[in-house]
């Protein structure tokens, strides 16, 4: 087998070009395919309410109020759990200041560096006011923007899905349209399958972790738990910081070590239990990509996109697996970035339970 340097050398340049463009487009991109994958969740929606012979505009505005009160129902239910938090907040700050003493008086002892001057490093090392506030502004004033260009997409991709389809089939040859149809009709079900199995693993996490927390004794039980669960949106690492942080309020609460410890080794066995069973039952079946290519798709989404790369890495990579499978010239990497086939082995117990929660789950 040869294979040419200049060959490589024009795929590598072309991986490179589209890494660069995906970066630099980044401000483009970003509510553009958030847009999209909301497109997909609601198109069932949309679809059964033009069946109803509704005209496709009050069909897509309907779609976006249905999401719009979602989002706000969401933040209510959120910001009433903040404020019962808040509530608490003069004890907090009164615990916050005896750690903070506590913390001033280790150093201190270990470090030899006096409460006067670690309060100078302080006021030398924190930002001015006027920069906290206009990056404060400035952090809003984007995130509108971009919740804006977002609701956009959405409604615009739900009008017009049957013109890009026609798109799309105009620039493939008559003999490839079935299997052009094939491929749109898997890149929507591949992004409103993994949406809901990610929606389930939440509220299953909400549960599982309501129940620890409460076990265990954390104050805020309910809030602490539907963080962490939400934070499962960031595969990986979101569910690590709902954790710290509740790890950090307890402690600042006052928690004794061994609620600290408690909650860690809650952590452990939820992620135990999510890893081995409820995610290859409930994610696994909707985006097959291996576990190596998962990660690293996660670290490169990270790096081209930042927290949004993160949660729309894992579906965007699914429909570019579907893409590739589908396209002769890019079956090879749909396989390299797919499932490993394992040897066949004797089904047990567990494995006859996960193939039938899926078999139930299909319906």
């Amino acid at each position: 087998m040869t294979t040419s340097l200049s060959s490589v050398i024009k795929k590598l340049l072309v991986l490179f070009l589209i890494f660069a463009g995906l970066y630099f487009a980044k401000m483009i991109l970003i509510p553009l395919a958030i847009g999209g994958i909301l497109a997909t969740l609601f198109l069932p929606l949309s679809n059964w309410l033009e069946k109803k012979k509704m005209p496709r505009t009050i069909a897509a505005l309907i779609c976006m109020i249905v999401f719009l009160f979602f989002i706000i129902g969401f933040i209510s239910l959120l910001g009433l759990k903040i404020s019962e938090l808040l509530s608490d907040l003069a004890s907090i700050k009164q615990k916050a200041f005896e750690t903070a003493g506590s913390v001033q008086d280790y150093i201190f002892s270990h470090l030899n560096i006096s409460k006067d001057d670690q309060f100078k490093i302080l006021i030398k090392e924190q930002p001015s006011y006027s920069t906290i506030m206009q990056a404060v502004v400035m952090s809003v004033a984007s995130l509108v923007t971009n919740f804006v260009l977002v609701l956009v997409y959405f409604v615009f991709l739900l009008l017009s899905r049957n013109h890009i389809k026609k798109f799309l089939l105009r620039i493939t040859t008559t003999s490839q349209h079935p299997e052009m149809e094939q491929i749109l009709s898997s890149v929507a079900d591949i992004s409103q399958q993994y949406l809901l199995g990610l929606s389930k693993m939440i509220i299953l996490l909400w549960i599982m972790y309501g129940v620890g927390f409460e076990i265990i004794g954390v104050e805020n039980a309910l809030f602490f738990a539907v963080l962490c669960g939400l934070l499962e949106i960031v595969p990986y690492l979101g569910n690590i910081v709902g954790v710290t942080i509740t790890i950090v309020i307890a402690a600042v609460n006052g928690g004794n070590p061994e609620l600290l410890i408690g909650i860690a080794i809650t952590y452990g066995i939820i992620q135990l239990i999510q890893t081995s069973f409820f995610e290859p039952l409930i994610l696994g079946p909707q985006v097959k990509i291996n576990p190596l290519f998962t990660i690293i798709i996660l670290v490169i989404g990270e790096l081209l996109w930042g927290i949004p790369g993160l949660i729309l890495a894992i579906p965007l990579m699914g429909m570019l697996k579907i893409i590739c499978d589908h396209i002769e010239p890019l079956k090879p990497y749909g396989f390299l970035i797919g499932e490993i086939e394992n040897a066949k082995t004797k089904i047990g117990i567990i494995e006859k339970m996960k193939v039938k929660f899926q078999h139930l789950n299909k319906k």
